[in-house]
């Protein structure tokens, strides 16, 4: 039976089978432990019977006009406080049991808890399984951001889709209706 549950400091050495993916962001150590610090909540993690783990999400909650590693960010006042979704990524041995949706699940549900008006993340443009499976599960795509994701190897930088699905609070929908044009990433608040 998978197990749910937050994600610890010593799980910062046993997730190389998930984050070494190659659509998968990686960060410094640092960076987890600033998501774990402020928004632990918000970090889970999917452990198989045997111990082993199969995915994560982190999101934050915030407060500004856009946002499982997560968190919460944005303004009340402007509609902008959200939940966003930083990174989302299951171990290739363990996708497809919807592991992603329930994580996903999980992270708007704290979200809807805490007052958001939204969900967001950012994806590559590229990563059509990625975009499918948001698309399944209610996102929709907000913004274009151009050159979004570094590249490696002397490639060009590449675009990310910001997918937003709206949660309660926002009862007119108004977080999720798109932006006519591309923003670059310096645009983003």
């Amino acid at each position: 039976m998978t197990t749910l549950r937050a994600f610890t400091c010593d799980d910062l050495f046993r997730f190389n089978n998930i984050n070494l993916d190659p659509l998968t962001e990686t960060y410094g150590i640092p960076f987890y432990l600033q998501y774990l610090a402020h928004w632990p909540e918000y970090f889970i993690v999917a452990e198989a019977p045997g111990g082993e783990l199969m995915g994560y999400s982190a999101a934050k909650l915030m407060l500004c006009m856009f946002t499982v590693m997560g968190k919460a960010e944005g303004s009340v006042a402007r509609e902008e406080w959200h939940g966003h979704v930083t990174a989302l990524s299951v171990a290739p041995e363990f996708r497809r049991l919807g592991l992603a949706a329930k994580l996903m699940e999980l992270l708007e549900e704290i979200s809807e808890k805490k007052g958001g008006f939204f969900v967001d993340l950012f994806v590559r443009v590229s990563n059509q399984v990625a975009v499918n499976m948001y698309k399944q599960l209610g996102y929709s795509v907000y913004r274009t951001v151009l050159e979004y994701y570094s590249a490696s190897s002397g490639e060009p930088d590449e675009d990310a889709y910001d997918m937003r699905k709206a949660l309660s609070r926002d009862t007119e929908k108004k977080s999720v209706i798109p932006l006519p044009h591309p923003v670059r990433p310096e645009d983003i608040e």
